[in-house]
Parts: C-alpha cells; sequence; structure tokens
C-alpha cells in the first residue's frame, strides 16, 4: 500500500500554556481531498499552521512527502510544495490581483511553466483575468477566496491546505468555490486537506473526513459513512431527531473514538 503524502502523529500544539491540539494523527492520501470538521474553536486552523510552519508542535511529526518537515520554517515547507491558503484569505490588498498570483510563484524560475500555470488559474476564475490590473483589496470577498486558491495554484503545490474556504460568503458563492474545488482534484489531481465549519458541503466534497472536538480526534472515516452515521446527522447537518436528542448526545458521543 501507498505512504500516505502527509503523515500527521500525535502532535500537540500550544498557544502559551493552553493547549490547542492534543495528540492528533491524520493522513491523506495522494489525490484525495480529505477534510477536518469541527465548531469553531476545536483547534481546525492551529492543525493546518502546525503542518504548514505557521505554528510549531510541542509533541508530534509531520511527514511530507517522505520527509520530517515539523518545525522547519514556512518558505522551506513551501519550496517542498505544501501550499496553505489561509483563513480569511489574506490577499495583498495594494497590489493588483496579476501580481499577488506572481507572489505565489515568487520560488519558481520556470517562465514558461509559470505562464502556462496563469493560463490554468484563468481557465478556473476567468474573472481573475479581468480583474487583473486592480488591486486585490478591492475584489469582493469570493473573487478575494478565488484569488487566495490561484496564488497557492501558482506554486505547483503537491498538497494545498484550504482553511475555512466558505467563510463569509453568500451560499451560491460557496457553491461555486467547491465546485472549482472539486474540480481541481478530479481534472488536476490535486491533492488538499480541507478544513471547514459547513459540513455539509465539506462532507460531499471530500473523499475522507476526520472530526475535531476540543482539540483531539474523535470520528474518522470515508465521507460516505461518516453521512450515514447518525451523531453527524444530528451534530453537523441539522437533522436532529428532536425525541430522542437530549438522551443519546453525550452518551452517543463516548463511542466515537
Amino acid at each position: 500500500m501507498k505512504e500516505p503524502i502527509l503523515k500527521v502523529r500525535n502532535i500537540e500544539t500550544y498557544y502559551g500554556p493552553i493547549m490547542a491540539i492534543r495528540g492528533v494523527s491524520l493522513d491523506v492520501e495522494e489525490g484525495k481531498i480529505v477534510t477536518v470538521l469541527g465548531a469553531n474553536g476545536a483547534g481546525k486552523t492551529t492543525i493546518l499552521k502546525t503542518i504548514s510552519g505557521v505554528m510549531d508542535p510541542q509533541k508530534g511529526s509531520v511527514v511530507f512527502d517522505g520527509q520530517t518537515i515539523q518545525k522547519k520554517d514556512p518558505d522551506q515547507i513551501m519550496r517542498r510544495g505544501l501550499s496553505h491558503v489561509p483563513e480569511g484569505r489574506e490577499v495583498f490588498p495594494f497590489l493588483s490581483v496579476y501580481d499577488n498570483l506572481m507572489m505565489g510563484a515568487y520560488t519558481r524560475n520556470d517562465k514558461d511553466a509559470i505562464a502556462k500555470d496563469l493560463e490554468l488559474v484563468h481557465d478556473y476564475f476567468p474573472i481573475l483575468k479581468h480583474r487583473g490590473e486592480q488591486p486585490a483589496g478591492q475584489l469582493s470577498g469570493g473573487e478575494q477566496q478565488m484569488l487566495s486558491i490561484s496564488r497557492a495554484m501558482m506554486s505547483r503545490p503537491k498538497v494545498m491546505l484550504l482553511d475555512e474556504p466558505s467563510l463569509g460568503l453568500s451560499p451560491l458563492l460557496v457553491k461555486e468555490i467547491f465546485g472549482i474545488i472539486k474540480r481541481l482534484n478530479v481534472e488536476q489531481g490535486m491533492t488538499m486537506l480541507l478544513v471547514e465549519q459547513n459540513a455539509n458541503i465539506a462532507l460531499h466534497t471530500a473523499d475522507f473526513g476526520y472530526v475535531l472536538e476540543v482539540g483531539r480526534i474523535v470520528m474518522e472515516d470515508t465521507t460516505a459513512n461518516l453521512l450515514e452515521k447518525q451523531d453527524i446527522q444530528e451534530f453537523y447537518l441539522g437533522m436532529q431527531d428532536h425525541g430522542v436528542r437530549g438522551k443519546r448526545r453525550w452518551k452517543k458521543r463516548k463511542t466515537w473514538r
């Protein structure tokens, strides 16, 4: 069996004295979309920051494409082929859309391949071609999210980390963004680790899922199986059976791990 391209093992990461994630382990297989679900504050963003080198774990390991990367600088990790699309998009607001995209390719010197990747970006996000000379800060929220994903694409990553791509977007834009995320996976074979509060769309987009609660993984399975689980339907998809909800909530949760 082929080794996962990304392996996280028993990582613990702190904010000062507070442990944010507790012994988290997960795998991402090449060519797959893996999602981490959980409420706000569960530690989802911390997992991505730990993987991408923005934060250092106190314990545990992160192995990417056969190499240990925990406690490496984010720049080194990105050069190895792991690109992070952060929560809140974080575009360079005073740079043009085109210059933002070129920032994604700043570690590369293969001009012909960069030009082809720019064409690919414009195929998936044609609005960015039309907005090329416009300051990124003038884009709508949805357009900025498209730009943030496209900027990551320009580094030609082996794995893309996506942090809450639905945040602050209308349902119509969320559907559009996730449709493109799925297309990138199917058509380009792009591997992704997706953190998302919108469990419904995440489970219908990804291949495998982990459920995170208070910094711990409490459930993992294929997304097809997770969609069938009563606990997921009740607590994440809003399909509660009001007659038994109060009785089963915490009792059922103990069986998740």
